[in-house]
């Protein structure tokens, strides 16, 4: 038997049945990362890069937040959750690296990885989009969690 928790005894796709848990805090942190090429890093003032279509982060972070809010329909067998709060915040690093941290957060019965994750994963797609009309050498190198707590167990990335 699988150790996977959306397979049933059957071995069918299955949500996980948390009726019987009790809800407790539980917040969830991801990161992605975009890499930029000089040209659109060269339009980024003011914390910001503009675009013709506007301010992109302020955009992107708009996005992320409908994202994270929109995740039990884009993963099938994820529970559509309620969130509490959710914040994305949006850097760029030294290396012109676009740095998006989507937190969110929940008193629930399930976890809020997923929400944290598609929040910072649509923000970067949203960041992509946006400056596509000055490069289309941007890549978005990674999305990962970076910590989560409450539930079973509490993870934190070093």
């Amino acid at each position: 038997m699988s150790n996977l928790t959306h397979i049933n005894e059957k071995g069918q796709p299955a949500m996980v049945d948390v009726g019987a848990k009790q809800p407790t805090l539980r917040i969830a942190t991801a990161r992605s990362i975009i890499h930029m090429p000089l040209e659109v890093i060269a339009h980024f003032t003011d914390g910001d890069i503009k675009s013709k279509k506007g301010s992109v982060f302020q955009t992107a972070i708009l996005a992320g937040i409908m994202g994270a809010k929109k995740t039990s329909d884009l993963i099938p067998l994820c529970h559509p959750l309620s969130l509490d709060n959710c914040k994305v915040d949006i850097h760029i690093n030294e290396q012109n690296e676009v740095i998006i941290d989507c937190t969110a957060s929940i008193t629930a019965k399930t976890g809020i990885e997923l929400e944290a994750l598609v929040g910072a994963t649509v923000a970067a797609l949203t960041v992509y989009d946006m400056c596509k009309a000055l490069s289309h050498d941007i890549v978005i190198k990674e999305t990962k969690l970076m910590s989560k707590t409450g539930g079973k167990s509490d993870f934190i990335r070093e």
